[in-house]
């Protein structure tokens, strides 16, 4: 692969990485506040079932139909945890992870009579990032544009059920560019990481630059050494989350 090749494939990824990072930083802290770690997963998992029906049903794969498909799905997904958070608080996090094996059931039965049903369980896992187009890039940016933009003007009074839906497009849009694997470790890791900065927006700037530097290494060592860059790029940000933590555990007790 020659070096302009090799950009003009990067680039384009880690702009991609970047939006998620934008919408998912922020939302993985609130995430972590509440104590929902792993709807992340069911979220994705279920607008991943979105996805595979459409395909299922034989529409266009980038066409609009499977858009609104995963984010139907999503929604759905959505307001039944926000139902299940007022009815059942103490469980939540237990009916999160049912809503995730059986989305992920759900989707396998779709997919048993596919002959492609590995490739496409394989995409919704670990994404396809390094082939991410254009037109992807500008739905994403809309996308984050929009979920940041309601989420600041909104601030506290977003409440419940417009969290759970802002959440369920912020997941929607990445899940298909950067699979269910790097959504998961882009809402949590940098979120970890961070929990000891007592203050928000440093803590939102070191999140985001864990982020933005894990996915940046993790492509670069994709077109070095020719390996899937989302397996790459989750064991890039496991480690600077780590080194982050560390970081922050030795310095804050110098701190004045």
């Amino acid at each position: 692969m020659t070096p302009a090749l090799e950009w003009g494939i990067l680039a384009p990824a880690f702009i991609a990485g970047l939006l998620v990072l934008a919408t998912h930083v922020p939302l993985g802290m609130q995430v972590l506040a509440r104590g929902i770690v792993f709807i992340d997963l069911a979220i994705a998992q279920v607008a991943g079932v979105g996805v595979i029906a459409a395909d299922a049903l034989g529409w266009e794969p980038q066409g609009w139909a499977v858009q609104v498909s995963a984010l139907a799905a999503a929604l759905l997904g959505a307001l039944l945890l926000t139902f299940t958070e007022k009815r059942w608080p103490d469980r939540q996090e237990a009916l999160i992870g049912v809503l995730f094996v059986l989305a992920s059931c759900i989707g396998l039965v779709l997919l048993a009579n596919n002959p492609h049903g590995g490739e496409h369980l394989k995409d919704l896992l670990v994404g396809q990032i390094l082939w991410v187009s254009t037109r992807q890039l500008a739905a994403m940016l809309a996308v984050t544009v929009l979920v940041l933009g309601l989420w600041i003007v909104l601030g506290r009074r977003v409440g419940p059920v417009g969290f759970y839906v802002l959440f369920a497009l912020a997941v929607t849009a990445s899940v298909q560019l950067v699979g269910v694997y790097l959504v998961f470790a882009s809402l949590i890791l940098p979120a970890l990481a961070t929990t000891a900065v007592p203050d928000r927006r440093r803590r939102l700037l070191l999140g985001f630059t864990i982020g933005a530097a894990a996915y940046g290494i993790g492509l670069l060592l994709s077109s070095l050494i020719d390996l899937p860059s989302g397996p790459l790029i989750v064991m890039a940000m496991t480690a600077l989350a780590l080194a982050a933590a560390v970081l922050v555990a030795f310095l804050r007790p110098m701190a004045p």
